[in-house]
């Protein structure tokens, strides 16, 4: 091979590299940052095939998605010193990609430094709230003050918050006992006030009861009284009544209910026969 062609493939080769070095596509999911020996030059937001200076500038490329940051849980204390585990996570954009890339340079970074921000914000919010606000109605208004303390920080790092959450949120394993151990003091303290009442009421109850059954046997031991009196005077005067028409039949009558009474089966008696029990025996000799 001749020194003019290997000179002629040399050159070509390396006209190949720089045409290969100055061409550079930006994805339908990519912004890019053009830097000229580490100082930015222009921002690309439109996807496509772009041009620049090759051995002298460099791309760097972001994800114009949006995107995940999720921190590390952390154990924080609330307004009432309950402590309890919380779990939050934010959702974001690049929308600066210049200002981000003088901020924290690499996503990775961003996450560390603005994770932080977010434990941060989320602690504030957190500490002067109790558990039935972020478990209640009062949800809400917690999550839009952690999303505005956020976002007015999210501008110095070229980025959009579109959303902050809380995930997990559970009492730690000592706060839980101690919840539990109150619950149940309290449940227990229900359970005699409950049982106070009743007994009461019991009480109560039984007395109203015992009082009406007294009422109930004085009213019925005078009707019965009542009634014996009743019932004794018409028997005085039934037989005043029979004694009247005939005195000697009654007499007897009443002798023979005497001797019914007192001759029973296997009765022995010892009397005189003429005695005056015996008189209506003897009145046939």
């Amino acid at each position: 091979m001749s020194p003019r062609l290997v000179t002629i493939l040399v050159v070509a080769v390396g006209l190949l590299l720089i045409a290969t070095g100055a061409v550079f596509t930006v994805h339908q999911t990519q912004q890019a940052l053009v830097l000229q020996f580490g100082e930015p030059k222009r921002v690309i937001a439109q996807p496509g095939l772009h041009f620049k200076v090759p051995l002298v500038q460099d791309v760097f490329y972001y994800d114009s998605r949006v995107l995940d940051l999720d921190p590390p849980g952390q154990d924080m204390s609330l307004v009432d010193q309950r402590r309890i585990n919380v779990d939050s996570f934010a959702r974001y954009k690049i929308v600066d990609p210049l200002k981000f890339y003088q901020t924290v340079l690499t996503e990775n970074a961003f996450r560390d430094r603005f994770g932080n921000i977010l434990n941060g914000s989320v602690r504030d919010a957190l500490g002067r709230t109790d558990l039935g606000d972020i478990l209640g109605a009062k949800r809400g208004e917690v999550m839009h003050e952690i999303t505005t303390a956020v976002s007015r920080r999210a501008e110095e790092f070229g980025i959009k918050v579109l959303e902050v959450r809380i995930g997990r949120t559970e009492l730690t394993a000592d706060t839980t006992q101690a919840t539990y151990n109150r619950m149940r003091s309290d449940r227990m303290a229900e359970a005699a006030d409950f049982r106070g009442r009743g007994q009461e009421q019991k009480s109560r109850i039984e007395a109203d009861a015992d009082r009406e059954r007294t009422v109930i046997l004085a009213e019925a031991q005078k009707t019965s009284q009542t009634l014996l009196g009743e019932g004794e005077a018409e028997s005085r005067k039934i037989l005043n009544a029979a004694q009247g028409k005939d005195a000697e039949f009654y007499s007897f009558f009443r002798a023979m209910e005497a001797y019914r009474g007192a001759l029973g089966d296997g009765t022995t008696m010892v009397l005189s026969p003429d005695a005056e029990f015996f008189k209506y025996f003897n009145r046939g000799r």
